[in-house]
């Protein structure tokens, strides 16, 4: 099986993370605790919740995976990756079009004409 690399980080930065009180039932403690979650990630306009439990660490990541669920969100992460693998292959069919043995340089001689520049393995120009 082939090695994974990781194309790219998404932090808690990138989201933007609120708390607040529930409502309904669960008694006092949810109602007077800001224990329930509201995830925004800005980039891609998906919005999730989470105020299923007592737990603010608990709410937080189920807000989390129900915002990684959502089609806006998993569509600009398809996106996002396309990108990458578009911008790594052109980056390296570049790199590889620019090496050495693939590049003809031609120069003027004395007497106006072009012609292909090569330099020996010593170092000195032919």
């Amino acid at each position: 099986m082939a090695k994974r690399k990781l194309l790219f980080s998404i932090t808690k930065k990138d989201f933007e993370i609120s708390y607040f009180s529930g409502k309904g039932g669960g008694g006092q403690h949810r109602n007077r605790h800001m224990n329930c979650c509201r995830i925004k990630h800005p980039a891609s306009g998906a919005i999730a919740t989470g105020q299923s439990c007592k737990s603010k660490v608990q709410n937080t990541r189920a807000a989390l995976h129900s915002l990684v669920e959502q089609p806006k969100f998993k569509v600009w992460h398809a996106k996002k990756v396309a990108e990458i693998k578009a911008k790594k292959s052109t980056e390296e069919l570049i790199k590889e079009l620019m090496a050495p043995e693939n590049l003809k340089i031609e120069m003027l001689d004395e007497s106006e004409r072009w012609v292909s520049y090569k330099e020996d393995s010593d170092g000195s120009d032919r």
